[in-house]
């Protein structure tokens, strides 16, 4: 890649803009290192300057354009063409760049994506000849004074530029067993034996003292009787062949030997991974209803941090949909000038707009996944606000978004995430059948948008029990959990599974119902597949199966009703 034009700009280096949302755009000049997997820009500490850095490998995407939270708020005054944004892996920050120009910002999104695909390519000997240069670099840009010791403020900086997460208190307790000299200084060998600390795993280590015996060395005969041991149909050609993919001392490998180093560096990788690699792609029956399948959800969706004064942010949207996550929860509260905004509500976490969550969802839903996405609403806005809420969910999603059941499917059954193949595949025996199922059509659900919450009774429902118009239970926080809410949501429960005709249509509601009247018909519209309810407890479900209707409990809350159940 040397040769490569975009790499070569970014060698030569540009002067790119950070845009942060305190102090204003501050220039900093970027430039790749030779190692080809580094880029450093300087920054400043105090009256001081010093360089900081990151390495390609924790970048987990590039972003063109006004793509981030921070470059919508802050970045306006910049052309969309100049902007782009580097997402880190891990919990550090989104960087917000904005160059010169457009051809700059698109040399550095070009460069950084081939670099990207160019390290994720890499087989792991290309990847080991690339560490001590990378560490190398590292140690001496933390290094900020050059006197070739390490303070323990340097070891932190050194520790933010590997992209290491780590408790101080714990860092400092390293820190102290590596510094032998005793001067709050760490040098040489010091600085090695912090670095292999950081990397020690006792329970690899005594794994590999039972197998490899007292010589504290692998043979080959003995990694397969390893492999067998973990259910592995190995042979010793096979451990030879892992012995020379991942064993680091030259010397070693040539005799077919493993040290510690390779062993634990074969476990940590994707080959040593307990999950089945073929796994990590969708390999099960995507065909059978909804609610045959666990779906992978977020709570608190908005929050990057505690739930009392962190930030609420639309990247955490984008972070749980990347990761793969097919269920996010909006708690939504009446907001100033008519927008309904995000957040935890009665605490001091910051506010964001519905408008602007929703406008995230749309943008990153299915760049991960095909499968439909939920909208878990927890609806606390008023019925203007709430239409608001409908009518920004129908102009941003557009035709993503399920506001009708599918033509042939009877909406009292859930469809499927993918086709269904024209027999019936089997019932799951933990899920109740579901009555005269519908044909199901091309491609289902993917794609799609579904909203969950309250709806509205329809006139042509029949009197079935438990009907929706009922508050249903709100969502449950175990770390909020008391007593009283236990005792509330108990009796709420009573009243329900104690009332075989709970509600009667018409002129005459009985008291409770009102709360759950307050939905604005617009709202209750966008509510197809996923109609939120009170649990009318295990029993009254299990002789009534509705697969649309669904309830939110805490985990305490269900061992409880386990245990009453018998």
């Amino acid at each position: 890649l040397t040769e490569d034009e975009d790499i070569q700009w970014m060698l030569r280096g540009s002067l790119l803009r950070k845009i942060k949302s305190r102090g204003g755009p501050r220039e900093r000049l970027f430039r790749l290192q030779e190692d080809g997997a580094t880029v450093c820009f300087e920054g400043r500490f105090g009256h001081t300057r010093s360089q900081q850095s990151f390495s390609v490998m924790h970048i987990e995407g590039v972003r063109e354009g006004h793509q981030s939270e921070g470059l919508r708020k802050y970045g306006a005054a910049f052309p969309e063409r100049h902007c782009f944004t580097l997402v880190f892996k891990g919990k550090r920050k989104n960087l917000d760049l904005a160059a010169q120009g457009e051809e700059d910002a698109r040399h550095w999104v070009q460069g950084l994506t081939k670099l990207m695909g160019r390290l994720q390519a890499m087989s792991q000997p290309e990847k080991l000849d690339q560490y001590p240069f990378w560490i190398h670099g590292v140690l001496q840009r933390a290094d900020r004074n050059k006197d070739n010791k390490m303070s323990f403020r340097e070891v932190k900086s050194m520790l933010r530029m590997i992209n290491i997460d780590m408790d101080d208190v714990y860092a400092y307790k390293l820190f102290k067993e590596c510094d032998h000299s005793g001067d709050e200084r760490l040098e040489g060998r010091e600085v090695e034996e912090f670095c292999r600390r950081l990397l020690q795993r006792p329970e690899l280590e005594e794994l590999f003292g039972c197998y490899s015996g007292e010589d504290h060395v692998l043979s080959a005969e003995e990694l397969r009787d390893f492999l067998r041991d973990q259910g592995e149909d190995a042979s010793l050609h096979q451990a030879r062949a892992v012995i020379h993919a991942y064993e680091l001392n030259e010397k070693a490998r040539q005799q077919d030997l493993m040290m510690l180093d390779g062993f634990m560096m074969y476990l940590l990788s994707a080959a040593g991974d307990i999950l089945n690699q073929e796994h990590t792609k969708v390999h099960q029956d995507m065909s059978q209803p909804l609610c045959h399948y666990f779906i992978s959800s977020s709570h608190n969706t908005y929050l990057t941090c505690n739930q009392i004064g962190g930030n609420s942010s639309t990247e955490a949207y984008v972070r749980a949909l990347m990761a793969g996550c097919r269920c996010v929860e909006l708690d939504c509260w009446e907001g100033s000038d008519g927008e309904p905004v995000v957040y935890h509500g009665h605490t001091l976490t910051s506010k964001i707009l519905f408008r602007d969550v929703i406008e995230s969802i749309r943008d990153y839903a299915f760049k991960q996944s095909p499968y439909p996405v939920i909208l878990s609403l927890e609806n606390h806005c008023g019925l203007e606000q709430q239409a608001t809420m409908a009518r920004h969910m129908k102009a941003i999603l557009g035709d993503m978004l399920l506001t009708q059941p599918l033509e042939g499917q009877d909406p009292h059954n859930l469809p499927s995430p993918e086709v269904r193949p024209p027999t019936r595949p089997p019932q799951c025996p933990h899920v109740p059948c579901e009555p005269q199922a519908q044909p199901f059509l091309p491609q289902q659900l993917k794609g799609k948008v579904l909203v969950k919450g309250k709806k509205l009774p329809e006139p042509w429902h029949e009197h079935r029990g438990v009907t929706s118009l009922l508050e249903p239970e709100e969502e449950e926080e175990e770390d909020e959990e008391v007593e009283e809410e236990e005792k509330v949501q108990e009796k709420s429960s009573q009243q329900v599974r104690g009332s075989p005709r709970a509600i009667v249509l018409g002129d005459h509601c009985i008291p409770g119902a009102t709360d759950a009247s307050q939905v604005a018909p617009e709202l209750s519209a966008m509510v197809v597949y996923c109609q939120a309810v009170p649990f009318p407890g295990l029993a009254h479900a299990l002789r009534n199966p509705r697969p649309c209707e669904m309830s939110s409990f805490s985990e305490r809350k269900a061992r409880k009703l386990i245990k009453e159940a018998g």
